[in-house]
């Protein structure tokens, strides 16, 4: 049965919604915007019924807030309003609203309004995923022709997006670095990591593939490879339009080999210059290629990899993630395993 949140400061209007949809839809009625929000930390609506004039946050200001969250903006709004006024819907349409409902609201016309907007709403969905499920089969393309060229990384990209996944939970769980993550989707910000070698398409096999340590110029060639992900992701997004997935996707491409005390590449960036994407697929990135066998070396025992990852904390790596790696490896150690 399908969830719809009604938020209204009259207990009249709620008790009226509730009669009118509790045979069709579980209700859960709200008086306030801020118990809406602290209610959908745990659950998640099908759709909101909301009032426009409430104390605190209004409807307006709660249809802002839900917009601007990765995990709500796509629920569908239907405004109440005890007044009919044309800029006010002209306003609430602009700014996302599905629909508005004029109180007292007639029960038919109320059920009969989120039956219509729900259906819509399940079209889009089903749409959206279709889009998902043939953006995630490009992705696994690309990632196979990164892997397919480089012949000795041996399912990095599946290792790595583990990894990342492993450590992003757990910084979720711990609240490290809460504020810049609490909007990601932790499975489009995973997805997005596969694409962080991107850029090596452009480099030559005999480079990739080299039986030995690179000599300094080609070692400046392969370095390219991050601006080269950057340029063919940015090629990308100028013909689909599509941002959030792969802005991400280009910000993990372009930055995952600067290092914490500005001596990366390509860019020279330093602490928290780096993007927090870039910052942790450095550990997973550098972990993975200290622990397998690579063209040019045998892989590092699996103490002496921890080691390295964890004295290369303030230099190479953000140090709170570089400690919270190191809480965690046995983790990561578990899921190496299964390769």
């Amino acid at each position: 049965m399908k969830t719809i949140f009604v938020v209204d400061d009259s207990d009249t209007n709620l008790s009226m919604a509730e009669a009118a949809i509790e045979e069709h839809y579980q209700v859960m009625t709200m008086s306030s915007a801020s118990k809406m929000f602290s209610i959908l930390e745990k659950i998640t609506p099908d759709l909101i019924l909301l009032d426009i004039e409430m104390p605190e946050m209004n409807g307006f200001e709660a249809l802002s807030k839900l917009k601007s969250h990765s995990l709500w903006k796509y629920i569908p709004v239907m405004f109440l309003t005890g007044r009919n006024n044309e800029e006010i819907e002209a306003r609430g349409f602009e700014e996302g609203a599905v629909d508005f409902v004029t109180k007292p609201f007639s029960a038919p016309v109320l059920l009969n309004r989120i039956k219509t907007h729900l259906n819509i709403d399940e079209i889009i969905r089903e749409r959206t995923a279709r889009l998902r499920k043939l953006q995630n089969g490009i992705i696994e393309v690309l990632a196979d022709m990164v892997e397919n060229r480089d012949l000795g990384t041996g399912r990095h990209i599946e290792r790595t997006s583990i990894y990342i996944k492993i450590i992003i939970d757990e910084m979720k769980e711990r609240g490290i670095y809460a504020e810049e993550i609490k909007n990601w989707n932790v499975d489009r910000m995973v997805s997005s990591a596969r694409m962080h070698d991107l850029g090596k398409i452009s480099i030559s096999d005999t480079i990739i593939n080299k039986p030995g340590k690179l000599s300094e110029e080609e070692f400046e060639i392969m370095k390219k490879h991050a601006i080269e992900g950057e340029r063919i992701i940015d090629k990308i997004i100028a013909r689909t339009g599509e941002e959030e997935f792969l802005r991400n996707a280009k910000i993990f491409a372009g930055t995952h080999h600067e290092r914490w005390d500005g001596t990366g590449y390509p860019c020279g960036l330093k602490e928290k210059e780096i993007p927090l994407q870039g910052r942790i697929m450095a550990i997973v990135d550098v972990y993975d290629a200290l622990v397998t066998d690579r063209p040019y070396k045998k892989a590092f025992p699996e103490d002496e990899s921890i080691k390295i990852i964890v004295q290369g904390a303030g230099t190479h790596f953000d140090p709170l993630l570089a400690k919270l790696f190191h809480e965690i490896v046995g983790t990561m150690k578990g899921a190496k395993a299964g390769f």
